[in-house]
């Protein structure tokens, strides 16, 4: 089980620092680059200066069909990570998981690290499932990069990569042992409170707004808004495009056919018809495979994207549920107070006398009514009554307490956790579009060099005047 530092670290303004460790692996940063093993300062720094402890690289690679021809089967896959950081005891592991492990993960480390951008996995509503494809190898093969990016986007988390949760999955050869311990004894407490509480919570915080909103993260979820409708765009326009590319690599193969059939009409000039035609194939199978290989990953990752993005939405929305407890706790605490000064001033109150200041005409008239239907408490009641209030009142100071020094906790945790996200968002997009690029360029230089052969052939044809 976790310990304290590591269980509300994504919770907590403060925690231990832990020495920065340069990547001793090729290609990674050092300790001031950027990449894997950042973490952010929790010494009253800037909260988007990212640090940097060690470096986490993971790799999903071979899965395995386990079970096979059986109702059982599933798909495992072999999960193995070097790294440099002290919680490890090792600098390499490997393991073999499936998809419901990678599930478990994602659900728990959610859970503890409620403060934390869990990246989300891919789903299972998928079409695969109900056609019974998802043991087909374009499946597997999709499912292995989303579970590589998942497992990217946990390394590159300073607090998440170094998580005894994660450290367990890619470690420990009795998993489904640790999956139980971890059930058993989970590092956060579960806050109890029943069904109907918990639904009446949600529904209150989702009909409610922030009173006094912090304009730093209005400005983020407005960031977030314009970023989220960008990457529609971009889905939507490639989409539009992958299918005309599609189209075209059709129109580029018949129109090859009907050159080849054509060529066997022109005896004097088949051979250069033929060659042309076999271009023209080549030129609709670069197509073909562009969409493949680049133009559809590309899509796929930017629809990835967005749905860390929105897992980002949650937690900004997790914040601001934090500040709404701490107002809402706050107007209790001031109605309690309110009804505990009612009461003492009650019995100052005779006929026709004004009721205190601050107390307001409603609790004096409240208060005349009562006495009229004769439901006036008597002294001893009174006191009773009072007692109580000071004792719910002392209570309440101390949940609003907590719950304002909670809410400036998340708050400052959330910063952090933008400034990890955006760094990991810059990288992301940078990949992403990278390769697309070099799908572009790739498709298009063999394109060249293909249509480059076929010109001599053509200038070669006599045309006889």
């Amino acid at each position: 089980m976790m310990n304290d530092n590591e269980v509300f670290e994504s919770v907590a303004w403060e925690s231990e620092d832990l020495p920065t460790t340069p990547s001793a692996a090729a290609g990674q940063p050092t300790a001031s680059g950027s990449g894997a093993g950042y973490r952010v300062s929790d010494t009253g720094s800037d909260p988007t200066d990212i640090k940097w402890e060690g470096y986490l690289i993971p790799l999903v690679s071979d899965p395995i069909k386990e079970l096979e021809g059986t109702k059982d089967m599933y798909v495992s896959y072999k999960v193995t990570a070097k790294t440099n950081l002290p919680a490890f005891a090792t600098s390499e592991t490997s393991t073999r998981r499936r998809f419901q492990d990678f599930t478990f993960l994602r659900e728990h480390l959610s859970k503890d690290f409620p403060a934390c951008v869990v990246p989300p996995l891919p789903g299972k509503h998928r079409l695969e499932y109900v056609t019974g494809d998802r043991f087909s190898h374009e499946f597997i093969d999709r499912r292995k990069e989303d579970l590589q990016r998942f497992m990217d986007r946990l390394a590159h988390h300073p607090t998440l990569q170094r998580s005894k949760l994660l450290r367990d999955f890619l470690t420990s050869t009795e998993w489904t042992v640790q999956m139980h311990s971890h059930l058993a004894h989970p590092p956060v407490p579960d806050a109890g409170g029943s069904l109907l509480d918990n639904l009446s919570d949600t529904l209150i915080n989702a009909f409610s707004r922030v009173r006094k909103p912090d304009e730093r993260f209005l400005e983020m979820r407005d960031h977030l808004d314009k970023f989220e409708e960008g990457l529609v765009g971009i889905e939507r326009g490639w989409s539009r495009v992958n299918n005309k590319m599609g189209d075209l690599s059709t129109d580029y193969h018949d129109m090859a056919v009907s050159v080849q059939g054509l060529g066997f009409l022109e005896s004097g000039i088949t051979e250069p018809l033929n060659r042309f035609s076999n271009v023209l194939l080549e030129f609709s199978t670069h197509m073909k495979n562009n969409s493949e290989q680049s133009t559809g990953p590309f899509i796929h990752n930017i629809h990835s994207l967005l749905a860390y993005s929105q897992v980002n939405r949650s937690v900004l929305k997790l914040r601001d549920q934090k500040q709404l407890d701490f107002e809402e706790l706050t107007d209790y605490l001031s109605q309690v107070s309110l009804e505990r000064d009612r009461l003492a001033a009650r019995s100052g109150l005779g006929g026709g006398v004004a009721p205190p200041s601050g107390l307001g005409l409603g609790a004096y008239l409240r208060d005349r009514v009562e006495a009229i239907r004769g439901t006036v408490d008597d002294d001893k009641t009174r006191v009773e009554k009072k007692k109580k209030l000071d004792q719910r009142i002392k209570e309440l100071e101390s949940e609003v307490t907590a719950a304002h020094d909670t809410s400036d906790a998340f708050s400052a945790e959330t910063l952090k956790e933008q400034a990890i996200f955006e760094h990991a968002k810059r990288a992301e997009m940078k990949e992403i579009l990278g390769e697309m690029v070099d799908g572009q360029i790739e498709m298009y230089r063999q394109a060249i060099k293909d249509w480059d052969s076929i010109i001599p052939i053509m200038q070669r044809i006599r045309v006889d005047v």
